[in-house]
Protein backbone atom coordinates (compact mmCIF):
# COMPACT_ATOMS: atom_id res chain seq x y z
CA UNK A 1 0.00 0.00 0.00
CA UNK A 2 1.20 3.44 -0.88
CA UNK A 3 1.71 5.61 2.12
CA UNK A 4 0.27 9.06 1.76
CA UNK A 5 1.67 12.03 3.63
CA UNK A 6 -0.87 14.27 5.22
CA UNK A 7 -0.10 17.93 5.22
CA UNK A 8 -1.21 19.84 8.23
CA UNK A 9 -3.15 22.80 6.98
CA UNK A 10 -1.79 25.98 8.48
CA UNK A 11 -4.16 28.66 9.65
CA UNK A 12 -4.18 32.13 8.14
CA UNK A 13 -2.73 33.57 11.35
CA UNK A 14 0.15 31.11 11.21
CA UNK A 15 0.93 32.04 7.61
CA UNK A 16 0.86 35.75 8.41
CA UNK A 17 3.23 35.14 11.34
CA UNK A 18 5.68 33.19 9.15
CA UNK A 19 5.66 35.88 6.44
CA UNK A 20 6.18 38.66 8.99
CA UNK A 21 8.90 36.68 10.74
CA UNK A 22 10.85 36.12 7.52
CA UNK A 23 10.34 39.73 6.48
CA UNK A 24 11.73 41.05 9.78
CA UNK A 25 14.69 38.66 9.64
CA UNK A 26 15.55 39.72 6.08
CA UNK A 27 15.22 43.38 7.08
CA UNK A 28 17.54 42.95 10.07
CA UNK A 29 20.00 41.01 7.91
CA UNK A 30 20.08 43.86 5.38
CA UNK A 31 20.62 46.40 8.18
CA UNK A 32 23.54 44.38 9.58
CA UNK A 33 25.12 43.76 6.17
CA UNK A 34 24.80 47.32 4.85
CA UNK A 35 27.83 48.79 6.73
CA UNK A 36 30.04 45.83 5.78
CA UNK A 37 29.04 45.98 2.11
CA UNK A 38 29.55 49.76 2.10
CA UNK A 39 33.05 49.37 3.57
CA UNK A 40 33.92 46.68 1.02
CA UNK A 41 32.62 48.83 -1.85
CA UNK A 42 34.60 51.87 -0.65
CA UNK A 43 37.78 49.81 -0.39
CA UNK A 44 37.42 48.68 -4.01
CA UNK A 45 36.54 52.10 -5.47
CA UNK A 46 38.73 54.83 -6.90
CA UNK A 47 39.79 57.85 -4.88
CA UNK A 48 37.69 60.22 -7.01
CA UNK A 49 34.52 58.15 -6.62
CA UNK A 50 34.91 57.88 -2.83
CA UNK A 51 35.66 61.62 -2.49
CA UNK A 52 32.59 62.47 -4.57
CA UNK A 53 30.36 60.28 -2.38
CA UNK A 54 29.27 58.05 -5.27
CA UNK A 55 29.96 54.75 -3.47
CA UNK A 56 27.04 53.11 -1.66
CA UNK A 57 26.69 49.37 -2.18
CA UNK A 58 28.71 48.78 -5.34
CA UNK A 59 32.32 49.70 -6.21
CA UNK A 60 32.74 52.63 -8.60
CA UNK A 61 35.80 52.58 -10.87
CA UNK A 62 36.90 49.21 -9.54
CA UNK A 63 40.51 49.12 -8.29
CA UNK A 64 42.75 47.28 -5.80
CA UNK A 65 44.92 50.33 -5.05
CA UNK A 66 43.69 50.57 -1.46
CA UNK A 67 44.59 46.94 -0.72
CA UNK A 68 47.98 47.31 -2.39
CA UNK A 69 48.60 50.33 -0.19
CA UNK A 70 47.56 48.37 2.92
CA UNK A 71 49.81 45.42 2.09
CA UNK A 72 52.76 47.81 1.64
CA UNK A 73 52.26 49.25 5.13
CA UNK A 74 54.70 47.50 7.53
CA UNK A 75 52.89 48.83 10.63
CA UNK A 76 49.61 47.30 9.50
CA UNK A 77 51.25 43.94 8.74
CA UNK A 78 53.08 44.07 12.07
CA UNK A 79 49.82 44.70 13.94
CA UNK A 80 48.28 41.68 12.21
CA UNK A 81 51.21 39.56 13.41
CA UNK A 82 50.73 40.89 16.96
CA UNK A 83 47.03 39.98 16.89
CA UNK A 84 47.73 36.51 15.49
CA UNK A 85 50.31 35.95 18.23
CA UNK A 86 47.84 37.16 20.85
CA UNK A 87 45.13 34.80 19.60
CA UNK A 88 47.56 31.86 19.32
CA UNK A 89 48.63 32.33 22.94
CA UNK A 90 45.46 33.71 24.51
CA UNK A 91 42.84 31.23 23.28
CA UNK A 92 44.64 28.05 24.49
CA UNK A 93 45.47 29.68 27.84
CA UNK A 94 41.84 30.79 28.29
CA UNK A 95 40.58 27.30 27.45
CA UNK A 96 43.08 25.60 29.76
CA UNK A 97 42.32 27.93 32.68
CA UNK A 98 38.56 27.61 32.16
CA UNK A 99 38.71 23.81 32.03
CA UNK A 100 41.00 23.45 35.04
CA UNK A 101 38.80 25.76 37.12
CA UNK A 102 35.40 24.56 35.90
CA UNK A 103 35.99 20.85 36.56
CA UNK A 104 36.69 21.03 40.34
CA UNK A 105 33.96 23.64 40.82
CA UNK A 106 31.47 21.31 39.13
CA UNK A 107 32.09 18.72 41.86
CA UNK A 108 29.94 18.61 44.96
CA UNK A 109 31.19 20.06 48.25
CA UNK A 110 31.70 16.55 49.61
CA UNK A 111 34.26 15.92 46.86
CA UNK A 112 35.82 19.40 46.63
CA UNK A 113 35.45 21.07 50.02
CA UNK A 114 37.12 24.33 48.91
CA UNK A 115 34.22 24.95 46.54
CA UNK A 116 32.57 27.09 49.25
CA UNK A 117 35.46 29.54 49.03
CA UNK A 118 36.22 29.60 45.31
CA UNK A 119 32.64 29.80 43.99
CA UNK A 120 31.70 33.11 45.72
CA UNK A 121 35.13 34.49 44.79
CA UNK A 122 34.43 33.65 41.14
CA UNK A 123 30.99 35.28 41.21
CA UNK A 124 32.34 38.44 42.86
CA UNK A 125 35.02 38.88 40.20
CA UNK A 126 32.37 38.50 37.50
CA UNK A 127 30.05 41.13 39.00
CA UNK A 128 32.58 43.70 40.21
CA UNK A 129 35.57 45.13 38.36
CA UNK A 130 38.55 46.47 40.30
CA UNK A 131 39.06 49.39 37.95
CA UNK A 132 41.46 50.46 35.23
CA UNK A 133 44.06 52.11 37.49
CA UNK A 134 44.53 49.07 39.82
CA UNK A 135 44.78 46.82 36.76
CA UNK A 136 47.39 49.12 35.24
CA UNK A 137 49.40 49.12 38.47
CA UNK A 138 49.29 45.32 38.65
CA UNK A 139 50.55 45.05 35.07
CA UNK A 140 53.38 47.51 35.80
CA UNK A 141 54.44 45.81 39.06
CA UNK A 142 54.32 42.36 37.47
CA UNK A 143 56.72 43.48 34.73
CA UNK A 144 54.22 42.80 31.95
CA UNK A 145 54.06 46.34 30.57
CA UNK A 146 54.76 46.65 26.84
CA UNK A 147 54.78 42.86 26.38
CA UNK A 148 52.31 40.51 24.75
CA UNK A 149 51.59 38.94 28.16
CA UNK A 150 49.95 42.17 29.37
CA UNK A 151 47.15 41.43 26.88
CA UNK A 152 46.74 37.78 27.90
CA UNK A 153 47.48 37.07 31.57
CA UNK A 154 45.18 39.70 33.18
CA UNK A 155 42.23 38.07 31.38
CA UNK A 156 43.38 34.45 31.57
CA UNK A 157 40.44 33.28 33.75
CA UNK A 158 37.12 34.55 32.32
CA UNK A 159 34.58 34.09 35.10
CA UNK A 160 31.45 33.98 32.92
CA UNK A 161 32.87 31.29 30.63
CA UNK A 162 34.03 29.23 33.63
CA UNK A 163 30.45 29.21 34.96
CA UNK A 164 29.16 28.29 31.50
CA UNK A 165 31.54 25.32 31.34
CA UNK A 166 31.03 24.09 34.91
CA UNK A 167 27.25 24.05 34.43
CA UNK A 168 27.78 21.93 31.33
CA UNK A 169 30.00 19.52 33.30
CA UNK A 170 27.33 19.21 35.97
CA UNK A 171 24.76 18.13 33.39
CA UNK A 172 26.80 15.17 32.12
CA UNK A 173 25.55 11.76 33.32
CA UNK A 174 27.08 10.85 36.68
CA UNK A 175 26.93 7.15 35.84
CA UNK A 176 29.75 7.53 33.30
CA UNK A 177 31.96 9.18 35.89
CA UNK A 178 31.15 6.63 38.59
CA UNK A 179 31.88 3.68 36.29
CA UNK A 180 35.24 5.25 35.39
CA UNK A 181 36.15 5.64 39.06
CA UNK A 182 35.18 2.00 39.71
CA UNK A 183 37.58 0.93 36.92
CA UNK A 184 40.40 2.83 38.65
CA UNK A 185 40.39 6.09 36.72
CA UNK A 186 41.43 9.31 38.45
CA UNK A 187 40.11 12.84 38.05
CA UNK A 188 42.59 13.73 35.31
CA UNK A 189 41.56 10.65 33.31
CA UNK A 190 37.88 11.44 33.77
CA UNK A 191 38.44 15.03 32.70
CA UNK A 192 40.53 14.42 29.57
CA UNK A 193 39.20 11.01 28.49
CA UNK A 194 35.48 11.45 29.27
CA UNK A 195 34.40 15.00 29.96
CA UNK A 196 36.29 16.89 27.25
CA UNK A 197 35.33 14.52 24.38
CA UNK A 198 31.67 14.95 25.43
CA UNK A 199 32.03 18.74 25.61
CA UNK A 200 32.88 19.57 22.00
CA UNK A 201 29.87 21.85 21.59
CA UNK A 202 30.55 24.06 24.59
CA UNK A 203 34.33 24.06 23.97
CA UNK A 204 33.77 25.22 20.39
CA UNK A 205 31.50 27.96 21.70
CA UNK A 206 34.10 29.11 24.23
CA UNK A 207 36.78 29.02 21.53
CA UNK A 208 34.67 31.37 19.45
CA UNK A 209 34.15 33.68 22.44
CA UNK A 210 37.87 33.79 23.22
CA UNK A 211 38.87 34.27 19.60
CA UNK A 212 36.47 37.18 19.08
CA UNK A 213 37.55 38.79 22.35
CA UNK A 214 41.28 38.66 21.64
CA UNK A 215 40.89 39.68 17.99
CA UNK A 216 38.53 42.61 18.60
CA UNK A 217 40.00 44.00 21.83
CA UNK A 218 41.73 47.36 21.35
CA UNK A 219 41.68 49.36 24.61
CA UNK A 220 44.12 47.17 26.53
CA UNK A 221 46.61 47.37 23.66
CA UNK A 222 46.64 51.17 23.80
CA UNK A 223 46.91 51.21 27.61
CA UNK A 224 49.48 48.47 28.17
CA UNK A 225 51.70 49.01 25.12
CA UNK A 226 54.32 51.78 25.09
CA UNK A 227 55.40 51.56 21.45
CA UNK A 228 52.94 51.61 18.50
CA UNK A 229 54.88 48.75 16.87
CA UNK A 230 53.56 46.45 19.61
CA UNK A 231 49.91 47.37 19.04
CA UNK A 232 47.54 44.56 18.07
CA UNK A 233 45.48 45.09 14.94
CA UNK A 234 42.41 46.68 16.52
CA UNK A 235 44.50 49.10 18.59
CA UNK A 236 46.36 50.15 15.46
CA UNK A 237 43.08 50.66 13.57
CA UNK A 238 41.77 52.76 16.44
CA UNK A 239 44.72 55.15 16.14
CA UNK A 240 44.39 55.25 12.35
CA UNK A 241 40.66 55.95 12.36
CA UNK A 242 40.78 58.52 15.16
CA UNK A 243 44.08 60.33 14.58
CA UNK A 244 45.89 61.52 11.44
CA UNK A 245 48.55 59.08 10.32
CA UNK A 246 50.78 61.71 8.64
CA UNK A 247 53.58 61.66 11.22
CA UNK A 248 54.25 57.99 10.51
CA UNK A 249 54.54 58.54 6.73
CA UNK A 250 57.70 58.96 4.68
CA UNK A 251 57.83 61.66 1.93
CA UNK A 252 57.22 58.97 -0.68
CA UNK A 253 54.13 57.76 1.20
CA UNK A 254 52.82 61.33 1.36
CA UNK A 255 53.06 61.51 -2.43
CA UNK A 256 51.32 58.15 -2.80
CA UNK A 257 48.58 59.29 -0.42
CA UNK A 258 47.12 61.57 -3.08
CA UNK A 259 46.68 58.63 -5.45
CA UNK A 260 44.42 56.75 -3.02
CA UNK A 261 41.64 58.22 -0.93
CA UNK A 262 42.30 57.74 2.79
CA UNK A 263 38.75 56.54 3.33
CA UNK A 264 39.40 53.72 0.85
CA UNK A 265 42.58 52.74 2.70
CA UNK A 266 40.83 52.77 6.07
CA UNK A 267 37.93 50.76 4.63
CA UNK A 268 40.38 48.19 3.26
CA UNK A 269 42.07 47.91 6.66
CA UNK A 270 38.74 47.49 8.46
CA UNK A 271 37.59 44.80 6.02
CA UNK A 272 40.88 42.88 6.30
CA UNK A 273 40.56 43.03 10.11
CA UNK A 274 36.99 41.70 9.93
CA UNK A 275 37.79 38.90 7.49
CA UNK A 276 39.10 36.32 10.04
CA UNK A 277 35.89 36.57 12.07
CA UNK A 278 33.81 36.09 8.92
CA UNK A 279 35.85 33.02 8.00
CA UNK A 280 35.90 31.26 11.37
CA UNK A 281 32.32 31.95 12.47
CA UNK A 282 30.51 29.66 9.94
CA UNK A 283 32.59 26.64 11.05
CA UNK A 284 31.67 27.11 14.72
CA UNK A 285 28.09 28.28 14.20
CA UNK A 286 26.65 24.74 14.41
CA UNK A 287 28.07 24.38 17.93
CA UNK A 288 27.19 27.90 19.09
CA UNK A 289 23.50 27.58 20.00
CA UNK A 290 23.85 24.08 21.44
CA UNK A 291 26.86 25.04 23.56
CA UNK A 292 25.28 28.17 25.03
CA UNK A 293 21.96 26.49 25.82
CA UNK A 294 23.49 23.39 27.40
CA UNK A 295 25.98 25.37 29.45
CA UNK A 296 23.49 27.93 30.69
CA UNK A 297 21.02 25.51 32.30
CA UNK A 298 21.92 24.52 35.82
CA UNK A 299 21.82 20.85 36.66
Amino acid sequence: MRKTKRRIKESIGRRIFVVCNYSFMILFLMIYLFPLINVLAASLSSAAAVSAGKVVLWPVDFTFNAYLRVLDNPRFLGSIFNSVKRVALGVPINLLMAICMAYPLSRSESVFKARKFFMPYLLITMMFYGGLIPSYIVVIKAGLYDTIWSLILPYAVPAFNVILLLNFFRELPKEIEESAFIDGAGHWTVLFKIYLPLSKAVLATLTLFFFVYHWNSWLDGIIYMRTPEHYPLQSYLQTVLKLPDLKFMTPQELVEMYKVNQRSVKAAQVFVATLPILLIYPFLQKYFTKGVVLGSVKG
